[in-house]
């Protein structure tokens, strides 16, 4: 049986290009609550969390690196709790300076060892067996083992190794749910969606739990089934999200199901603010006003994600209110938020500019020409900035116009010479299809007239048809 091993030569992390450096900044204009946010997770995420933090923000690296270290000491993770211990150390002065605990690194690590040979000898015993189902147990403890450790490859490698011995849709339903979490973790995006298909089509195998209360009624989805999905959605948007695919990304968030169907997830992996925000800043950069209102502001589901997040409810109502100065305003107070977001970092960048192209787009629309002044004003932008971000749009086609460098105007094309020239067009074409039908039904006609004698030659029908002999006539 083939199993897709995934090559841990990169442990799952996006090319270079989305590892670019920056400085982010917490200030008063861009606030960001260090420890209100990380309660909002838990485990290994929230450790990740903390770690682009102190590498994306000197401003708050010394104190993230210490609520890190204090979480760790609850793992059994010791090369992490080292490397963050090393790395606050670097950060912090002689007196804030904290020793690394060698007695707990030595007392894990042999707990460690230990329980490794137990789960090794474990799973040679029952491989000697030939014991499917206890095979398969002895894998997946194994992944569990080796990713308590902080060793998320080797642990991948065991999980995986479970399709081999999965004997029911339940067991690769399991199996696959466990590599998602893992894959999210490492934020692989694009092996996400391979785990995905495998999920559904375990799914699809299991039967209803529920059953019809009325023939010809199909069953509803057991409310397991439901919480698979709302993962397997998630799943879907996230790594949509990581390799670009915005729209795609805003439509598999909106499909999620409520909060607590994510179970462990919530926390675990990601938050429902997080959810919000991505939903709000995709669906913003690639949807129209009517879908906006049709699939975020009117989707039940979805209003309870957004009450996690207040800001997000402001930046939806200033956006469909044409209040883009607001918009830019918003996202650029909590650009801060954005950038220390593990998942939205690489993204905010190209997000915030498609979010602003689609606005100056929405704004020039109605107007045959307006001032740059006064549509600098609109969006809070100096008349060079706004020819900056207007130039690829009018070059791209997204704006029909032209700009007035002289009276600093931007003018739109003639809407009325461009309405005649597509009237006399449409009349041509429509002239051009009227000629070839008359043509046509001419020669049908004149092909009758000829032929129908000589088809109708050997019979009585011109006789018994009147009409039929005039015809000939």
């Amino acid at each position: 049986m083939n199993v897709d091993l995934i090559s841990d030569n990169n442990e799952g992390k996006q090319p270079e290009t989305h590892k670019k450096s920056t400085v982010v900044v917490v200030d008063e204009d861009h606030p960001f609550d260090l420890e209100n946010y990380i309660s909002s997770y838990s485990g290994s995420t929230a450790i990740a969390r903390l770690q682009h933090i102190a590498t994306t923000c000197p401003a708050i690296a010394k104190p993230a690196l210490r609520i890190g270290i204090q979480q760790l000491l609850e793992s059994r993770d010791t090369h992490q709790y080292t490397h963050l211990t090393t790395l606050y150390n670097s950060l912090a002065t002689s007196s804030e300076i904290i020793p690394i605990n060698s007695k707990w690194v030595q007392e894990t690590a042999q707990r460690n060892a230990k329980e490794k040979n137990k789960l090794e000898t474990e799973l040679k015993t029952y491989s000697s067996n030939m014991i499917k189902e206890s095979i398969r147990m002895a894998h997946r403890d194994l992944g569990d083992y080796y990713r308590l450790v902080g060793e998320n490859a080797t642990a991948l490698k065991h999980y995986t190794k479970c399709r081999e011995y999965c004997t029911t849709s339940q067991h690769i339903l399991e199996m696959c749910i466990i590599v998602l979490e893992l894959l999210i973790e490492q934020k692989n995006y694009s092996h996400i969606s391979t785990y995905v298909f495998k999920a559904d089509s375990a799914l699809d195998t299991q039967p209803s739990s529920a059953t019809s209360t009325a023939p010809g009624i199909a069953p509803k989805k057991s409310a397991e089934r439901d919480r698979v999905q709302t993962k397997l959605d998630l799943a879907t948007a996230l790594s949509s999200l990581g390799t670009g695919q915005y729209e795609k990304a805003a439509s598999s968030f909106l499909r999620l199901g409520s909060l607590k169907s994510l179970e462990d997830w919530n926390g675990k992996l990601i938050s429902g603010s997080d959810i919000a925000i991505y939903a709000t800043l995709c669906s913003l950069a690639t949807l129209s006003r009517s879908a906006i209102k049709a699939q975020v502001l009117e989707n039940d589901n979805f209003g309870v994600y957004i009450e996690q997040e207040p800001y997000v409810r402001e930046l939806l109502d200033a956006y469909m209110a044409s209040k883009f100065h607001t918009v830019l305003a918003i996202l650029q107070r909590y650009s801060t938020r954005h950038a220390l977001d593990i998942h939205l970092a690489p993204h905010i960048s190209a997000l915030t500019v498609l979010i602003r192209n689609r606005a100056l787009v929405l704004y020039f629309q109605p107007f045959q020409s307006i001032r740059l002044e006064k549509m600098g004003q609109a969006f809070g932008l100096s008349i060079p900035e706004l020819e900056g971000y207007l130039v690829p749009l009018i070059q791209s086609g997204d704006i029909k116009g032209r700009i007035d460098s002289k009276n600093k105007a931007t003018k739109s094309q003639d809407q009325r010479a461009q309405l005649y020239q597509k009237a006399v067009q449409t009349g041509n074409e429509i002239q051009s299809t009227n000629r070839k039908l008359l043509l046509r039904m001419a020669l049908i006609h004149a092909d009758l007239v000829v032929k129908a004698p000589k088809e109708k030659k050997g019979n009585n029908l011109a006789s018994e048809h009147p009409s039929v002999a005039a015809l000939y006539d």
